[in-house]
């Protein structure tokens, strides 16, 4: 879990810095000829004109099989990915408590961080930020804007936490998100927070079994029907789960 998503002595990750999409409509726009903003810079600030939303609906889900808890807005930045941020990574996180605790801790908003998913040991699933948006998970502003991250109940140093329940359904999520946004099943893909540049993290540890996930990654892939579209800005989700 990214704990407060920054090492220790840093400034945050930059995602709560103005960003590409971030600055403010209005008085600035009518400015933004200047070389602080390129053309394709200002092509992304569509929605931030007055009376202009991604549509959206309350409770959505991009995954059938998941329970939506929405998470602090302070934890995550609204986007419209892929558009302005193409998505081409899954990034896999161990939670380092329980469940519950993760789901507390997403919805503080002093946490400074969320994954979009959170898979229990169980396999039931939690939802709690869009894909469409950048969730505060991976200490790394690049790598948060073109990823999903997926929590997982446990411990690191815990092989017992990782049980076959919770591969199966974290397979299934990751083979959906793959299927979507065109991501392809490789470690270079879906990779884990450890691997993430400038992170001081270490999950999802030595005892996540990678072959095994990758083996069931795949076979998931194999289930789902050809041609599946990207999710609705509605959350009209995976419907092949």
């Amino acid at each position: 879990m990214e704990e407060n998503g920054r090492p220790p002595g840093a400034s945050q990750d930059g995602d709560r810095r103005i960003g590409r999409r971030a600055l403010i409509v209005g008085g600035v726009v009518t400015a933004a000829g200047t070389a602080v903003l390129a053309r394709d810079e200002l092509s992304r600030l569509w929605w931030r004109v007055p009376g202009v939303e991604t549509p959206r609906e309350d409770g959505e889900v991009d995954f059938r099989g998941a329970r939506w808890v929405a998470a602090s807005d302070a934890n995550w930045r609204r986007a419209d990915r892929p558009d302005d941020y193409d998505i081409d990574m899954v990034i896999v996180h161990v939670t380092q408590g329980s469940f519950e605790g993760a789901v507390r801790a997403f919805q503080d908003p002093g946490h400074q961080a969320a994954a979009h998913y959170i898979v229990g040991q169980d396999g039931r699933i939690t939802q709690m930020i869009r894909e469409l948006d950048v969730a505060y998970h991976a200490g790394n502003r690049d790598y948060n804007e073109r990823s999903v991250g997926i929590e997982h109940e446990g411990f690191v140093d815990r092989p017992q936490d990782f049980t076959d329940a919770m591969y199966k359904a974290s397979a299934e999520l990751t083979a959906g998100i793959c299927a979507r946004y065109d991501i392809p099943l490789d470690r270079k893909h879906i990779i884990g927070h450890v691997e993430v540049p400038g992170t001081d993290h270490t999950d999802p540890g030595p005892h996540w079994d990678w072959d095994r996930y990758m083996k069931l990654v795949k076979r998931a892939a194999t289930a789902l029907p050809t041609g599946l579209p990207s999710p609705s800005p509605s959350g009209s989700g995976d419907p092949s789960v």
